[in-house]
């Protein structure tokens, strides 16, 4: 088959991945394969290519929003058959026996495992995964419309319960990417305001059409106090900025996996007052289930730009330079 790997880590623009051609996987005991119809281009592949994030292991495949058709089953899989239409996340596999697992928090599980990071993700002809880590995907939407929703949508679902937004609160988005439009989405049917700040002025246009109150640069002020705030930006020097947007006892929630250094907080600036900032780290099935129940009883706006799997590499450097509004996704060449 055919797929990209990371063969050195360098920036986007110096094309770190390497196609190649390599055996068609098998799936093991517990695991489908997946013939893949669509995948998803998530900031994190940029991290892992460009060395954000230290790589696990050499010639990994990246892509942990792969949507896909089952193609074969391995032994001891029960409830799939061929033909299904399934997703692979980020997280693949966790022990489920440790205290974190116990309690539901099988994100924070040590022993967890990572679609494009630990083992081949979906920048390729097919992806294999552990039948229960896989995900029955919503109806009326495309392949393509749905990729982004295994990491963008389900992570930044995650990052928005982590911030606590009352009931017909005033959120705070920073940075409009493929998560964000997502997110905005979802707060805006649960009855919130949103405000966007993003330096992309092609990205404001779409937060107002999607139905933000507000759109204007990163470093901006919102138009009234915020009780949330989500970070997607991987900038670190908008925290503080997030937290000064804040209103009493407001909770800044970052989304992403990689984060560029946070500048010296003031407390009584940035966090008296019972303002938080909270991380967020991957997240739990039931998250993806969640959320993808949310997509099925209020269809998302998707906004995708489409790129044939033999042009993956410009799809990263796409995504690095900012020109891709909305989400990057790759389908099968020819």
């Amino acid at each position: 088959m055919t797929g990209w790997q990371i063969a050195t880590t360098a920036p986007a623009a110096a094309r770190p991945l390497r196609r190649v051609v390599i055996p068609v996987p098998e799936p093991a005991t517990g695991q489908v394969r997946l013939q893949v119809a669509a995948c998803g281009v998530c900031r994190t592949d940029l991290h892992l290519a460009e060395g954000d994030l230290r790589p696990r292991r050499p010639h990994t495949i990246p892509g942990h929003e792969v949507v896909g058709y089952v193609d074969a089953i391995g032994p001891g899989v029960d409830g799939v058959a061929l033909g299904d239409r399934l997703g692979i996340a980020w997280l693949r596999e966790t022990d489920g026996t440790c205290a974190y697992c116990r309690r539901g928090a099988e994100n924070l599980c040590l022993a967890s495992r990572y679609t494009g990071w630990d083992a081949d993700g979906g920048y390729a002809e097919y992806a294999v995964v552990r039948a229960d880590y896989a995900y029955r995907l919503p109806d009326g939407y495309s392949d393509g419309e749905l990729a982004p929703l295994l990491c963008a949508g389900i992570v930044g679902f995650r990052a928005l319960r982590r911030a606590e937004l009352p009931p017909g609160g005033r959120l705070g988005i920073y940075g409009f990417g493929a998560s964000a439009h997502l997110v905005a989405q979802v707060a805006l049917a649960q009855g919130a305001r949103v405000h966007v700040l993003t330096r992309s002025p092609q990205a404001r246009q779409l937060a107002l059409s999607l139905g933000a109150s507000s759109a204007a640069g990163a470093y901006d002020a919102p138009p009234e106090p915020l009780d949330a705030a989500v970070l997607f930006a991987p900038v670190g020097d908008l925290v503080p900025v997030a937290l000064g947007a804040l209103d009493r006892g407001g909770t800044l929630s970052i989304a992403g996996i990689h984060l560029s250094d946070i500048p010296v907080l003031s407390y009584q600036r940035h966090l008296f007052q019972e303002r938080s900032l909270r991380s967020t780290t991957a997240n739990t099935r039931a998250d993806g289930r969640e959320f993808l129940g949310i997509a099925q009883r209020h269809r998302l706006a998707v906004t995708v730009r489409s790129y044939p799997l033999d042009r993956a590499d410009e799809a990263l450097i796409d995504l690095a330079a900012d020109r891709v509004n909305g989400a990057a996704v790759l389908f099968p060449s020819g």
